[in-house]
């Protein structure tokens, strides 16, 4: 059933808008071809309401309300990294939100900025830089417990990943840009 359907149909608007195009045109045909291209418009560009139940999965995963980590847990670990993933379970979120940006190499690895220089001990473009080099960058030097995660690295796309699903997060991808350079690797 259409949303329209259940709240006592088009009948009456349609009517009405009828009547006002054969007013405003003073022409039947174009009144009746108008009224009948919008009612094809509505229902062509529609959908069915999305049950109630499903809604729910999507609302409340697991009979709880869903929480989703901005960056991972980036306010108790630097952002977009395996620490934030883990605090962000930890914390009880049922999902996370990743930026994926791509190395000069191609490689998809979590990173909000095209530059590195805010998040980390390094500078320049991502872009313009290796996944050698990215690996080798501090991504806690600039948060504010950055002591507490002096090991921590830039983690690729399929390391994240497999850290959310450790951790049965949902995971929200925000790819950021560069696309273009990704390598496909089987």
């Amino acid at each position: 059933m259409w949303l329209w359907e259940d709240q006592g149909g088009l009948t009456g608007p349609f009517s009405f808008l009828l009547l006002l195009l054969l007013l405003v045109t003073r022409s039947p045909v174009n009144a009746c071809l108008l009224t009948g291209s919008l009612f094809v418009l509505l229902r062509v560009f529609s959908f069915e309401p999305v049950p109630s139940c499903r809604a729910l999965q999507v609302l409340k995963p697991r009979d709880r309300v869903s929480a989703i980590a901005h960056r991972g847990g980036s306010y108790d670990a630097p952002e977009n990294t395996l620490a934030a993933i883990r605090q962000a379970a930890k914390n009880g979120a049922t999902g996370v939100e990743l930026d994926i940006e791509f190395t000069s190499d191609g490689i998809p690895v979590l990173m909000h900025d095209n530059t590195v220089d805010r998040t980390t001990d390094g500078t320049g473009r991502l872009c313009d830089l290796t996944f050698e080099q990215i690996r080798k960058l501090n991504p806690a030097a600039n948060h504010r417990l950055r002591n507490d995660f002096p090991d921590e690295k830039i983690p690729t796309l399929r390391e994240a990943i497999a850290e959310c699903l450790s951790h049965n997060l949902t995971i929200f991808f925000d790819v950021k840009g560069h696309a273009n350079k990704v390598q496909f690797i089987p």
